[in-house]
């Protein structure tokens, strides 16, 4: 492999494989084993990385995203160097910051400042510390001292908000500074405001790689799809059609009426709550609607208008949801779940400012006056 300029990142052809873990040490699981050793077979392997390539130039973000089990933390400590491959090669030129865990890189029977100076390479033990606690120290040691490549594995979702804001506007300024960055986690919104590149694993392999934004597309439709086929057969009631219009019956566009149009099934009428949700793929909305009202039996339709729908550019999904009371409380008639995707036309997404990450990218029209 050829010599790379410091914060640079290249990963060919690497696969991780594990071997299963050991079973209980129970009387009858060794009994087992003893037969497997004889048949000459032991303990199966599970491949939790095929053939992953990942390249990241010096000073560029990437995010790596996926369902738990698909292989982001694996590749991070290959990349850190604290596990191995089993095959294909691995290279991370420079200094390494690397947060792998909450706890990562701190002893907790030294104090926090006694950490410090041993990694800098509070005084109270860490054993002693909050998870809240343990997290800023950790994320202290690994991001200030000025790493040329940071790790950041699924962490900033333990602080508060006024942390969260800090990590992040600290992580920008790393990267100003010319840092690399490898960022994984589950929210999307901040891989997409922190990360220029994206990689999705899925089943030990790489789905998609690109910009953030298309990637991350992708990974939604993904979640939804899968959502679908997992509750499409559950609930009372049985969605059998649905579509959303903008104005005219055409496409959606920002700050426009938008209709929901839903045809349904019933075995019996019932007095019922039927929410609307409009989300980014995932099963958290960016906000909610409800009505409450009386429900035929037999086939029937439900249309929900939306006023002055409050989404910029980009592809969304509606998620509908319908609850009783009485026989079906504990019971959803409708379990949560995607209805129907589309695009919306309009205004692209704000960049908001450094350090600042946008929970629901919502658009709302202005108007502004300087005097």
């Amino acid at each position: 492999m050829p010599t790379l300029p410091k914060g640079s990142i290249h990963v060919e052809h690497v696969w991780k494989k594990f071997r299963a873990d050991r079973t209980a040490p129970l009387f009858y699981d060794q009994l087992l084993r003893v037969r497997r050793l004889a048949k000459g077979t032991g303990r199966s392997y599970r491949w939790v990385l095929k053939d992953v390539s990942v390249a990241v130039e010096p000073g560029k973000t990437l995010g790596l995203i996926g369902i738990n089990g698909s292989g982001k933390t694996t590749l991070l400590k290959i990349i850190s160097g604290t596990t191995y491959q089993s095959a294909g090669e691995c290279q991370a030129v420079g200094r390494l910051g690397a947060l792998l865990s909450v706890t990562s890189g701190i002893h907790p029977d030294l104090t926090g400042r006694e950490n410090v100076f041993l990694y800098g390479a509070v005084d109270r033990q860490v054993k002693f510390f909050s998870l809240g606690m343990q997290m800023r120290l950790g994320f202290s040691i690994a991001a200030f001292l000025e790493p040329d490549i940071l790790l950041v594995d699924e962490v900033l979702s333990v602080g508060d908000a006024n942390f969260q804001q800090k990590c992040l506007r600290r992580i920008e300024e790393v990267v100003r500074q010319g840092t690399t960055l490898v960022y994984v986690s589950h929210d999307l919104t901040s891989v997409e405001a922190t990360c220029q590149q994206a990689v999705w694993l899925a089943d030990a392999v790489v789905q998609a790689a690109g910009p953030t934004r298309e990637v991350t597309s992708l990974y939604r439709k993904s979640v939804e799809q899968d959502a679908s086929l997992a509750t499409s057969n559950d609930g009372v009631v049985r969605m059998l059609k649905s579509s959303i219009t903008g104005p005219d019956g055409e496409g959606v566009i920002s700050l426009e009426d938008a209709e929901i149009q839903l045809t349904l099934n019933s075995p019996e009428a019932v007095e019922a709550d039927f929410y609307v949700g409009i989300s980014l793929g995932t099963a958290f909305p960016m906000f909610i609607t409800k009505h409450h009202g009386l429900f035929p039996s037999g086939d029937f339709e439900v249309r929900c208008r939306m006023h002055n729908i409050p989404v910029p550019k980009g592809r969304y999904s509606v998620w509908t949801a319908m609850t009783s009371f009485g026989k079906w409380a504990d019971t959803p008639l409708l379990p949560w779940k995607p209805a129907v995707s589309f695009d919306a036309f309009g205004p692209d997404v704000l960049e908001p400012p450094e350090g600042v990450m946008v929970a629901a990218p919502l658009y709302v029209g202005t108007t502004w006056d300087v005097e």
